[in-house]
Formats: structure tokens, C-alpha cells, sequence
């Protein structure tokens, strides 16, 4: 399904982004890291974004897409 595809690349890229700014996927190491990135910004298409409303985004996109949640169901 196509929904299931979105679900898995938002999640994919979220992931992927949480390890190129912490450098690490463990729990500890990004919840002590955080205080840190807080003013961070990717530049995506001229828009500057915080990276921690980025990965955010992203992680809900992915699952809302996994388990097909309201408007994003076929």
C-alpha cells in the first residue's frame, strides 16, 4: 500500500536525521543531547526548521502512516 510506503520513509527519515545530529540512536545519549540542538535549523527549500520540530514531524508522519490513522488511510 502506498499509505504503508509514506509511513516507512517519514520514519526512515527521522531516524536518519536523529543520528546525523546525535551522532547515535540510544535513548540516554539523544535525551541528554537535546538541550544542546534546541536552536539548530535545517534549511529545507529556503525555510529554516528546527531539527527537533523536523524529527517530530517526521516520527508522527511515520506512524500515523503505519497504523493507517485518519487521513492518511486509503
Amino acid at each position: 500500500m502506498l499509505v504503508n510506503r509514506i509511513g516507512d520513509f517519514a520514519l526512515l527519515l527521522a531516524i536518519f536525521s536523529i543520528y546525523y545530529i546525535f551522532n547515535s540512536l540510544d535513548y540516554d545519549v539523544v535525551f541528554t543531547l537535546v538541550p544542546l540542538v534546541i536552536n539548530y535549523k535545517f534549511i529545507l527549500g529556503g525555510f529554516h526548521l528546527p531539527v527537533l520540530d523536523f524529527i517530530c514531524i517526521l516520527l508522527f508522519i511515520g506512524a500515523m502512516g503505519k497504523s493507517a490513522q485518519l487521513g492518511l488511510h486509503t
